[in-house]
């Protein structure tokens, strides 16, 4: 059952996945809230465990930066590995003027300048969304927290070096932060009838001139692991 990009064996893998973009971070939430994590893969770094959170079996594994990357291993988990459930754990950076650095995003549709829609040949322009079961139990956990979070649009980019600069007019349309990889993850699992939903913490506000550190980024957004962590136990 391994595919070109993933070792595991039927049954390695969890029904719901958390997925990080560094690979370092999938192994540090593997280590430090995971009972008895298992790796279950390592083919071009992108690591892969297994274990139980609170009784609850969930995976956890990087996905690697940007929309070609985070569709090429969603797909695989959805349709190959048959997990019903991805949670993005990710980076974002602020657009909006009242999102603060290391605020908590829980991502309920992904604007994009990506053209991954276009496999899709649909006859109109598709707007990615999450599902409202990781929504709604993602809204819980944070509230359960008493953690600083926003709920809404986000944009999935192509660029990180954007040379058109055009946060600006991303914030007039309301949407909260920039990232790289939700929109694909969205699409990917409507188009398999899964779950997906993005949950960020904000690493950097470029339009403040803001920024965290890059082990602040692998190690210190407790939060909005915890909160991923259980939405998974929640949607058992």
């Amino acid at each position: 059952m391994p595919t070109p990009h993933n070792n595991a064996k039927k049954g390695d893998i969890a029904k719901t996945v958390l997925m990080p973009g560094d690979p370092l971070r999938a192994k540090f939430i593997a280590e430090n809230y995971l009972e008895a994590p298992v790796c279950y893969n390592e083919v071009r770094g992108m690591l892969g465990f297994t274990g139980t959170y609170k009784g609850v079996p969930v995976s956890v594994q990087g996905s690697g930066m940007g929309m070609p990357s985070i569709g090429i291993y969603s797909c695989e988990l959805f349709n190959e590995y048959g997990v019903e459930n991805i949670i993005r754990v990710g980076t974002a950076g602020a657009i909006a003027n009242n999102v603060n650095l290391r605020d908590v995003i829980i991502g309920v549709s992904a604007s994009t300048n990506s053209n991954y829609a276009a496999q899709y040949r649909l006859p109109g322009t598709y707007a990615p969304t999450a599902s409202w079961k990781l929504i709604s139990a993602a809204v819980k956990s944070a509230e359960e927290r008493n953690c600083a979070f926003h709920a809404g649009n986000i944009l999935s980019s192509d660029t990180f070096y954007d040379d058109a600069n055009s946060l600006a007019e991303w914030q007039k349309m309301g949407v909260l932060a920039i990232e790289m990889e939700s929109a694909a993850l969205y699409m990917n699992a409507a188009r398999a009838g899964k779950n997906a939903l993005c949950i960020l913490t904000v690493s950097d506000c470029p339009l403040k001139g803001e920024s965290t550190t890059a082990e602040e980024r692998q190690t210190s957004f407790r939060d909005m692991m915890e909160i991923a962590l259980e939405t998974a136990v929640k949607i058992v």
